[in-house]
């Protein structure tokens, strides 16, 4: 859709510049917004809150890594175990304080159903201790 002039000379040739008028007009209107409200960024209410002398502590959870190989074989910190003493060396590693960190590493070969038993496994432990 093409605009031209009111002024009547003959020519029917559509008017080709863009009329920049109203992008100014919105860009100065957002400007004013911006100025005034800039201000109001920058106001707090003073709060004066109690100074404490104490140390981070550095509550890192204990990392249990367990790994399972292309075979299947599971290992918990580097050493074999079987999957029924899987509960039980858990168990063990988790009684050592706190709740710990799970990092499975699992082999490209190994089977979904392998992986998927031994985090029941861990997820089983992980709900008796939570009831205990």
């Amino acid at each position: 859709m093409a605009f031209g002039s009111f002024d009547n000379t003959g020519s029917s040739q559509p008017m080709t510049e863009i009329n920049t008028t109203p992008l100014v007009d919105v860009m100065l209107v957002l400007l004013m917004i911006f100025i005034i409200t800039a201000p109001l960024f920058h106001q707090a209410v003073p709060v004066d809150l109690p100074r404490v002398e104490a140390s981070r502590l550095d509550d890192r959870p204990k990392v249990i890594a367990l790994a399972i190989d292309a075979s299947g074989k599971i290992f918990v910190e580097g050493l074999a175990v079987s999957r029924e003493a899987l509960a039980a060396r858990l168990a063990e590693l988790a009684a050592a304080g706190g709740q710990p960190e799970l990092h499975l590493r699992a082999d490209r070969g190994t089977r979904y159903g392998r992986v998927t038993d031994v985090l029941a496994d861990a997820h089983a432990l992980a709900w008796r201790e939570s009831l205990s």
